[in-house]
């Protein structure tokens, strides 16, 4: 019985902590995707500096490649926007596996293509950031 009720006095007090926990993470997650194409600023609050990439064309690289890439300014417009979907988010304490469905809409060809995508977070000084991340583009349906 006495492990009943810490069991149940455990749930109670961690609940609402992982449910915060959840929709920070969420909360940043949607936030980096809608800045991504030319935000500098979210790319450096978003990845951890010992992030491992791999993206959907098979090459692996980390933060400062990304943050260079975001250096040099774009020679035409950016007319890609993304957007999370499908967001599937599993706490483990301090690291968090975010699974999603990610849409890129050029407006320009239209044209929409999609992704999976799941990043494996980190909880460091009381900020989310993410350390892994892996990018699959779904195939286009014929």
């Amino acid at each position: 019985m006495r492990s009943m009720v810490l069991a149940l006095l455990f749930t109670i007090t961690v609940t609402p902590a992982v449910a915060e926990d959840k929709e920070d993470l969420q909360k940043l997650l949607i936030d980096f995707i809608s800045k991504a194409a030319s935000d500098p600023q979210a790319h450096q609050r978003f990845w951890a500096e010992d992030l491992v990439y791999t993206s959907s064309n098979g090459k692996r690289f980390g933060k400062s490649e990304i943050m260079q890439g975001m250096q040099t300014p774009p020679t035409e417009p950016v007319t890609t926007s993304y957007a999370a979907e499908e967001i599937d988010i599993r706490l483990l304490g301090d690291i968090a596996i975010a699974a999603f469905k990610l849409s890129a809409n050029d407006s320009s060809k239209g044209e929409q293509s999609y992704y999976f995508n799941t990043g494996m977070f980190v909880k460091r000084d009381g900020e989310w950031r993410a350390l892994a991340w892996q990018a699959t583009r779904i195939p286009p349906t014929e």
